[in-house]
């Protein structure tokens, strides 16, 4: 179910694109070049029937982005990110702390005694 209304969402992005693409805007769309007088529409016709098909897809979009977050919702609900963690087996359910030694920088007694010659 999650995958079709994927599929859905992508092909809608993907012609919503499209479409506001072929629009006009001020300098003039990428496919309504020219003013022909030949045209099935008229420019105002092909404008506002453009407009209609972007708010229906629009619509669209935003119906499949919202099932997609719910039905994503839901399946979080019913299980933790923790879930996949796999944890040693020391008999504790936590993991086991590093003694923090590790993290001191050496002491005065690790240095050496004489600095190396240079030679």
């Amino acid at each position: 179910m999650e995958n079709v209304i994927l599929i859905v969402h992508l092909i809608l992005a993907l012609c919503l694109i499209g479409i506001v693409l072929l629009q006009r805007s001020e300098g003039g769309g990428l496919g309504m070049g020219g003013g022909g007088g030949g045209d099935v529409m008229s420019g105002r016709a092909a404008a506002s029937a453009l407009s209609k098909i972007t708010w229906i897809l629009a619509i669209g979009f935003i119906c499949t982005s919202l099932a997609l977050t719910i039905l994503a919702r839901r399946d979080a609900a019913t299980s933790s990110v923790l879930d996949g963690v796999v944890l040693e087996e020391t008999g504790t359910s936590t993991p086991a702390l590093p003694d923090g030694s590790s993290l001191l920088p050496p002491s005065a007694a690790d240095a050496p005694l004489a600095p190396p010659r240079a030679e």
